[in-house]
């Protein structure tokens, strides 16, 4: 059964045959109405989510399907203590497909584990988002005309932004993508990121301190939000938060051809002076969100039986019971799940779930 956890899981020509039949959702919308009629969608929300449930909810629709689930776990029997794998096999039993949100890393891959049905991940934690990176690429590919032979600029919360890690991890796939990293030291791409996918698969990258240096060059930039939460220092944070909004005098910098993305929602690190500029392309972004959720559950119910569309061949996890977790968003130190391992090139250890270094 083919589940969508991590960008990876998809081959590259996979995720090419999703964003071409989204092409083709959005050419031809008569041609897929009705094509999942009497099939249902269960959407787990664990988290508040405004874009990706109702982008969910709105693609099963345009496809004749249903839709059952919760936008708030609190009126579930999780309230009662139900766990995450007791919730998927239940909910397995109604629906075809489970698209699920979830505050702590490696929810989904744990349900996966268990669940009799597709399982895709709308977002765990500050870990991964896989459909949203299929939004971005179907919205490069719109924009732009082509994946390959682009330079993408990432500015603001690097470390946390799910959106971020997931897209560099899918980039990687394509040909001559350079990646420019603009962020405050705070809030700088975690090392595993650099390391284990960057450096691992020959992608160029390099971190600057300021949009200016670098947006005369960019093919895309990828904004997302510098959070205050995330400093100790509040004088640190006013110090860098300026150098992170977009404006017009920074767009007149950019190349006439260049998109704005932005996974959104935004507070202010893009004024709304940009979004007339036709350059700003984080709403047409959102539009994209539905077409590729339709491709990707068309997809997804059509592999379902097909065993050459299955999981990718990971390498089986070490069991040691004296490496411990240290993350406490992780699932296994939420609902027990078992400590379980994967070891990086370099003599590492990772969380099998949430990619946290073992120290």
């Amino acid at each position: 059964m083919k589940h969508l956890i991590d960008p990876m899981d998809l081959t590259r020509q996979e995720t090419d045959e999703i964003i071409s039949l989204a092409e083709d959702i959005i050419a031809h919308p008569e041609r897929y109405q009705g094509s999942m009629s009497h099939r249902k969608l269960a959407t787990l929300f664990y988290e508040p989510s405004t874009r990706t449930r109702l982008s969910f909810t709105s693609a099963m629709m345009e496809l004749g399907g249903n839709v059952l689930g919760f936008s708030d776990a609190r009126s579930s029997s999780v309230s009662k203590g139900e766990t995450v794998q007791d919730t998927v096999r239940v909910v397995g039993c109604f629906a075809e497909v489970i698209a699920m949100r979830h505050y702590i890393e490696g929810a989904q891959l744990y349900a996966s584990e268990v669940s009799p049905v597709p399982i895709i991940n709308a977002g765990d934690g500050s870990h991964s988002h896989p459909t949203q990176t299929l939004t971005d690429l179907l919205t490069i590919k719109r924009e732009l005309g082509r994946i390959d032979n682009i330079t993408i600029g990432f500015c603001g919360d690097l470390r946390f932004g799910r959106t971020v890690h997931s897209l560099i991890k899918a980039l990687t796939r394509y040909d001559n993508v350079k990646v420019v990293l603009i962020a405050p030291d705070e809030l700088r791409l975690p090392d595993y990121i650099k390391q284990d996918v960057c450096e691992k698969m020959g992608v160029e990258y390099k971190e600057v301190e300021t949009m200016e240096e670098v947006m005369p060059e960019l093919d895309v930039l990828y904004m997302t939000r510098v959070q205050k939460e995330r400093f100790l220092d509040e004088d640190e944070f006013d110090r860098v938060k300026d150098s992170f909004v977009l404006d017009c005098r920074r767009m007149a910098l950019a190349k006439p051809g260049m998109a704005v993305l932005h996974p959104l929602p935004r507070v202010n690190e893009i004024l709304t002076e940009v979004d007339s500029d036709p350059r700003a392309a984080y709403f047409r972004q959102v539009e994209n969100g539905k077409f590729v959720r339709e491709a990707l559950i068309v997809k997804l119910h059509e592999w379902k039986n097909d065993p050459s569309h299955s999981m990718p061949d990971h390498e089986q996890p070490v069991l040691d019971p004296t490496l411990h977790c240290s993350n406490q968003k992780c699932i296994c130190n939420t609902e027990h799940a078992p400590y379980k391992f994967r070891k990086s090139d370099n003599g590492t250890y990772r969380c099998w779930y949430c990619d946290s270094k073992i120290r």
